[in-house]
């Protein structure tokens, strides 16, 4: 799976696009969809550390990253990881070693419960850079937004390295393709 996703976010930032891996601290142990319903993972946090977390690892000089929306019995089993302060600093900044932009997944999936304003509260409070909210509702952007603010110092410097990345990404590729026509030029005489 590291592997596989390294060389995703490989082409996408060559190719201009920022990548944003997720769904931290992982997804797929989990057993509803959480666009309907707020999914539970019971399992060790031994387990989660050999298996779930292994390829986020691999991947933590990301540029950005998205949060699950998933209860962890073993981290926090209160609160989802996208508002879970211990989810976000302990297992995704510290043990997972991710430093770059945090999004929180969609605010208006099921998963999450509360007003829209305290949704992004609880998001950004958690530790979450940005909040995201995808379905277009005009009273529920209106909501989100009376729940934020700016972005941190920390935030603004995060997106800051997300887009050298990208640039040094693009870079590398541009020198690729003229390194490849130079060689086809030679080639043709």
């Amino acid at each position: 799976v590291a592997t596989l996703g390294g060389a995703q976010i490989d082409g996408l930032l060559a190719g201009g696009v920022i990548p944003v891996i997720k769904h931290m601290p992982g997804h797929g142990r989990a057993l509803v969809d959480s666009h309907k319903d707020l999914p539970r993972v019971n399992c060790s946090l031994a387990d989660l550390q050999a298996n779930d977390f292994v390829p986020f690892r691999a991947m933590a000089d990301a540029g950005w990253a998205m949060t699950a929306h998933v209860i962890y019995d073993a981290l926090d089993p209160e609160h989802p990881a996208t508002t879970s302060p211990k989810v976000i600093g302990e297992v995704i900044r510290q043990d997972i070693g991710f430093d770059g932009l945090l999004i929180s997944d969609d605010l208006s999936m099921k998963a999450l419960s509360g007003s829209f304003e305290q949704r992004a509260i609880d998001c950004l409070n958690a530790g979450c850079d940005l909040v995201l909210h995808c379905n277009g509702r005009q009273d529920e952007m209106e909501a989100v937004a009376c729940g934020v603010g700016p972005m941190t110092e920390a935030a603004v410097q995060r997106f800051a390295r997300a887009k050298d990345q990208q640039a040094a990404a693009r870079q590398a590729l541009d020198m690729q393709r003229i390194a490849a026509d130079l060689d086809q030029l030679i080639r043709q005489g």
